[in-house]
């Protein structure tokens, strides 16, 4: 079951999904908009093999805004930190900015019961596209879980504080 973005603000005054810093205006019918902070990563590398940690660049996105270019990849975070010990957070881009060819996750939307942290966006598009920091990019809805479970308490991107690159060479 989806909460609604009352039962988010209700939740979040019971201290079982902390969303920071937060603005109310920000809550939906059944989420709450997240935003873009004002930096990114690129890839250096030509080619990127799993095994390999990679070189990055980083990119500020100043206010006139940044252009993006199609057939490349963009990580960037949220501006808010999450945390919910309870819940399955979920993140999706918003339909605004996919009209418009922005993709804000490749493939990782879902998140884990306890995670803390800012999200990565693993931002693309088909189309050159500006963007601007603070522009509401995603939104974060959450899900009840049912059975028990053993939160994500540790792994390598729990209690991030900046635009994560792949960490995926850890595993081998």
């Amino acid at each position: 079951m989806i909460l609604s973005g009352l039962e988010i603000l209700r939740q979040m005054e019971l201290g079982s999904i902390e969303i920071t810093p937060f603005d109310r205006s920000l809550i939906n019918p059944n989420s709450c908009n997240l935003r873009l902070n004002n930096k990114l990563l690129i890839y250096q590398d030509d080619e990127l093999d799993m095994k390999k940690a990679h070189r990055t660049e980083a990119l500020t996105i100043p206010e006139s805004g940044l252009m993006l270019e199609p057939g490349r990849l963009y990580l960037g975070r949220t501006y808010e930190y999450t945390r919910t010990d309870c819940f399955v957070p979920m993140l999706e881009g918003r339909s605004s900015l996919g009209r418009l060819g922005l993709y804000i996750h490749v493939t990782a939307g879902f998140g884990d019961v306890g995670f803390r942290g800012y999200w990565t966006l693993e931002m693309h598009c088909i189309h050159p596209i500006r963007i601007y920091p603070m522009v509401q990019i995603c939104q974060i809805y959450y899900h009840t879980i049912k059975g028990e479970y053993e939160p994500y308490c540790s792994g390598k991107y729990q209690d991030n504080s900046d635009v994560q690159p792949s960490l995926l060479y850890k595993e081998f």
